[in-house]
């Protein structure tokens, strides 16, 4: 269990415990119906800006709660355990969002807006992808024309979580694609600017209640005082974000496998074969041994990025190994559990069968797991030539 980890300080255990009794009590039971109809949860989201959990590492003179990284993976698990979609809800408005505009934003922009984003009255979302360009940001086609007294936006951005009802949306775009990262931008588009329209919003296998959208900008005009990063900074800022995002996404697929290896261990102890309940079975034993000790594996890779991050120093090859492991864990984790239960397992009526779904998109959004590995490959070849130098 979390709170039994020995690192952990007595306000870290009574935060945890008081947001796992609120997932469980009050996200928990609505889970199968947000799958089941893809709804948005409104009332579930209001109640995290209540709480605090929409702005968890925003400082408390712009509204957050001031809290650390390590807090935020711990709720993002007990959140996502409930209810993944409900989960990434959470952290593209923690991470993708609350985070660069606190970080790197003007004041006067963090004062005007963190406060709506950190309480919930509005939420945002984060348009880097496009139709041509996920794993490569640096190309981006989505441009942004120096206008008087702002920038002029034209272009297409694809995959974009809360994108539907977000108020807000961080936006990279270019201002020469030619030049490729060197010239891209980073801007707050207010979504109730004329020209900003949610295109489409895609089917999914998974996370239904959280809506992925395509996004078209024709001639949306942003304010100069909405740059939060000019050009030669936005595309670190970018990267930057994602390495947070990347230990929010490793948290949610945390919650996800919690979620299948719990109710694998509950449905073992409880299903009789052959005269015992199945956790007799040798061949159960190992399969929860292994999700037990994968879990949490991941657990801790997941833990000691949020803390690398606490410290202030650089955390991308941590946070990609953290989002790697748990991503993996999480659909394997899964799939052992939809074993562990048979037949219901494959059921719409026990849970390992929406866990499997969810988990399914933790190794391709936020870098897919190949992208994860050449992040950490490149950070090991570095580490490597710096010590032999």
């Amino acid at each position: 269990m979390i709170e039994n980890w020995p690192d952990l300080d007595e306000d870290k255990k009574l935060l945890i415990e008081q947001v796992r009794a609120f997932a469980q009590a009050e996200i928990a039971p609505k889970a199968a119906e947000l799958d089941h109809t893809g709804r948005f949860p409104l009332e579930i989201v209001a109640k995290l800006g209540e709480m605090g959990l929409l702005g968890m590492m925003v400082p408390e003179k712009y509204g957050g709660s001031g809290m650390d990284a390590v807090s935020y993976a711990m709720c993002m698990e007990a959140v996502s355990e409930a209810c993944a979609s409900t989960g990434v809800i959470m952290s593209v408005n923690n991470s993708l969002v609350c985070y660069p505009i606190s970080k790197y934003a003007p004041e006067a922009l963090k004062a005007r807006v963190l406060p709506e984003l950190a309480s919930g009255k509005k939420i945002g979302c984060f348009a880097l992808s496009e139709p041509g360009h996920g794993s490569d940001p640096a190309g981006l086609k989505c441009a942004a024309k120096k206008v008087p007294g702002g920038y002029s936006v034209r272009g297409t951005k694809n995959w974009i979580t809360s994108g539907k009802e977000a108020g807000y949306c961080v936006l990279f775009a270019t201002l020469d694609p030619q030049q490729r990262h060197k010239s891209i931008i980073c801007l707050l588009v207010d979504t109730k600017s004329k020209g900003f329209q949610v295109a489409k919003l895609e089917d999914k296998l998974g996370i239904k209640a959280s809506s992925t959208a395509q996004l078209f900008f024709d001639d949306v005009f942003v304010p100069d005082e909405n740059l939060i990063a000019p050009a030669g900074e936005a595309f670190k800022v970018a990267m930057n974000t994602l390495d947070g995002g990347r230990i929010g996404i490793a948290s949610q697929a945390l919650g996800i496998s919690n979620c299948a290896f719990k109710a694998s261990v509950k449905f073992a102890n409880e299903r009789e074969q052959f005269g015992a309940p199945i956790a007799r079975l040798q061949a159960i034993q190992f399969f929860l041994a292994d999700m037990a000790t994968r879990l949490q594996g991941a657990r801790l890779l997941t833990w000691f990025a949020a803390k690398k991050k606490d410290t202030g120093g650089g955390y991308a090859k941590e946070a990609a190994m953290a989002k790697l492991a748990a991503s993996e864990a999480s659909n394997w984790i899964t799939d052992k559990a939809i074993q562990v239960h048979g037949g219901y397992g494959y059921t719409k009526e026990y849970v390992p069968e929406r866990c499997f779904r969810d988990a399914r998109i933790t190794e391709i959004y936020e870098g897919t797991s190949e992208i994860q590995r050449i992040v950490i490959a490149n950070q090991v070849l570095k580490e490597f030539q710096d010590h032999s130098a």
